[in-house]
């Protein structure tokens, strides 16, 4: 049974980890690279073939409200800023011929509290991963049991074990919440 227990635990780290790449994309009023992140370029130079604006170019955040984007071929400039404009995102692009430089313009209060608002979604969207993980987990012990391969009692000791790891999830959920709202509201 330890290696189901393992398993359980691994099940409820990627839904962790889903849940803090996430929430890296969640713009905050700081530049970083991880906001252009899911930005995907339509390359005409490569017969207009969709990549990740990562695999253009080397993203990097000089400052606090300024992402640069340095391509590896300068051909790519026009589409990697259409790329960026396209996203959704709510930035400009300008270039020089060399850099693509991405300003970051700060964030109004109206933004900050739509922006808590896809915070808090994200966590409970993380939330329902972790619970669908403890129902999965239950189900299996409790099918164990009914079929006789667990006794009554491990049965009640491995359900025990699931919401104790359960509970150990949602706290880092609602940890990695409250850190990431506390950034998006800072000004």
């Amino acid at each position: 049974m330890d290696e189901y227990l393992d398993a359980l635990n691994d099940d409820m780290k990627s839904a962790l980890d889903a849940l803090i790449k996430e929430l890296a994309k969640v713009r905050t009023g700081r530049a970083t690279p991880k906001l252009v992140d899911g930005v995907t370029v339509h390359v005409n130079a490569y017969g207009g073939a969709a990549m990740p604006i990562q695999q253009l170019g080397t993203i990097q955040a000089p400052d606090a409200r300024l992402i640069t984007v340095t391509p590896w071929d300068k051909s790519t400039i026009p589409d990697i800023e259409k790329g960026v404009m396209a996203a959704g995102l709510g930035l400009n692009p300008s270039n020089d011929g060399q850099i693509i430089r991405i300003p970051v313009p700060p964030l109004t209060q109206q933004r900050r509290t739509e922006l808590v608002k896809v915070v808090k979604k994200v966590g409970e969207d993380a939330k329902v991963r972790v619970r669908a993980v403890r129902r999965e987990y239950n189900e299996m012990f409790k099918n164990g049991e009914k079929d006789g391969e667990i006794s009554e009692d491990q049965c009640r000791r491995l359900l025990e074990k699931v919401q104790v790891a359960t509970d150990k999830a949602i706290e880092q959920v609602d940890k990695h919440l409250t850190a990431k709202e506390a950034e998006v509201l800072e000004v």
